[in-house]
């Protein structure tokens, strides 16, 4: 049977499209209100930033919900259309299970997001994630090396850092001398320091060699420099600092210097717990055999760029908006004019090859001539 031939189109011919009449639905006055949430912990949950910078985001007047701008302190629900510079946001409103990683920080590498010397940062080698941001629990100065935590629950990280949760730090310290025992017992009582009277909980030494001394400190405070400093009271300086332990975690043995290792859904789920914070209610996900052989692996980061905070990225401009830069839809004009190369300029003194450049050539052989015939 033969193929029908196609009908063409009539360009002129109008289009009638079905009609629908759609009728509102109306409000049931007795309908328990929707839950709300609070913008600014929806913005910090989402990685935009901490949540005393989203509070700064917000009266910058560069947030929107539903087309008016937002207020600090207001709250939204899951219909509300909220936008940062007419960009639109995805809010999870359904607490998730954060993230927890551990990092054996080598020295030379500094703690922070912004530094205008350029050095190396821990932040430069952290996995990437799809939703949320690295908040890192604790700081370490560039000399000080061992457990660094980074997790993407800002609760949790709070509950670490605060100074009236009294965490404990423990740290393996190396000092160029030897305390006696009236300076141990003074260390534990209380020393007068600048920014106020330090101690520590417990110091027990741990040996060493030659000048060399091994002590094991605990105190449950994080003030910058706070150890180097307790034993600079005495004049002796410390060679070498690690913290191996923070709260509950360990730094695990298997974890090496400038290595990596992500902790279970299990094993979150149990610092949440320890931490006094609500579990979700979802349930954990089921991983694949592929999945979980990756999440037990100890592995080295590769160096790479971070998000920022929406907070210290300036407002998109007209020619940042696109006008000034060529797209898919531009014309081809355009896209070849964008896609030139510059042309390199002919040096006068290049010689240009001539025929008389070109060897002669030779007479075939006999024995070529011959070859390949029966």
């Amino acid at each position: 049977m033969a193929r029908p031939f196609k009908q063409q189109r009539d360009p002129q011919r109008t289009v009638r499209r079905p009609t629908t009449n759609f009728t509102k639905l109306e409000t049931d006055p007795n309908a328990p209100p929707e839950p709300t949430q609070r913008l600014h912990k929806l913005l910090a949950l989402a990685g935009l930033g901490s949540r005393r910078d989203m509070e700064e985001l917000i009266a910058s007047g560069r947030v929107t919900v539903n087309g008016q701008v937002a207020v600090v302190g207001q709250g939204v629900t899951e219909h509300d259309v909220v936008r940062l510079d007419s960009r639109p946001l995805r809010l999870s409103f359904e607490a998730e299970l954060p993230q927890v990683l551990i990092y054996h920080k080598p020295e030379g590498e500094i703690v922070s997001q912004d530094d205008p010397e350029g050095r190396a940062s821990v932040f430069d080698k952290l996995p990437k994630i799809k939703h949320g941001k690295w908040i890192a629990i604790g700081r370490l100065d560039m000399n000080t090396s061992g457990l660094l935590i980074f997790t993407t629950s800002g609760e949790l990280a709070n509950h670490f850092m605060h100074p009236r949760y009294e965490v404990e730090r423990e740290y393996a310290v190396r000092i160029f001398g030897e305390l006696t025992e009236g300076q141990m017992a003074q260390l534990k009582e209380g020393i007068e320091l600048e920014d106020g009277p330090a101690n520590f909980d417990s110091i027990t030494p741990q040996g060493g060699e030659g000048a060399n001394h091994w002590y094991q400190v605990i105190l449950r405070e994080g003030r910058n420099r706070e150890v180097r400093r307790l034993f600079e009271a005495f004049q002796l300086p410390v060679s070498r600092l690690m913290r191996v332990r923070f709260g509950p975690v360990n730094l695990p043995p298997r974890v090496k210097r400038g290595q990596m290792l992500k902790l279970e859904q299990k094993e979150v789920v149990g610092l949440l717990e320890w931490a006094g914070l609500a579990v979700p209610n979802a349930p954990l996900r089921q991983l694949t055999q592929r999945e979980k052989l990756k999440a037990t692996t100890v592995f080295t980061p590769k160096v790479r760029k971070q998000r920022i905070s929406a907070l210290d990225r300036p407002p998109p401009t007209a020619d940042e908006g696109g006008k000034g830069r060529p797209h898919r839809g531009s014309s081809g004009a355009a896209r070849d004019s964008a896609a030139k190369k510059p042309v390199p300029r002919r040096s006068a003194n290049r010689r240009v090859r001539q025929t008389s450049d070109l060897n002669a050539p030779q007479m075939q052989k006999k024995s070529d001539r011959n070859r390949g015939r029966g």
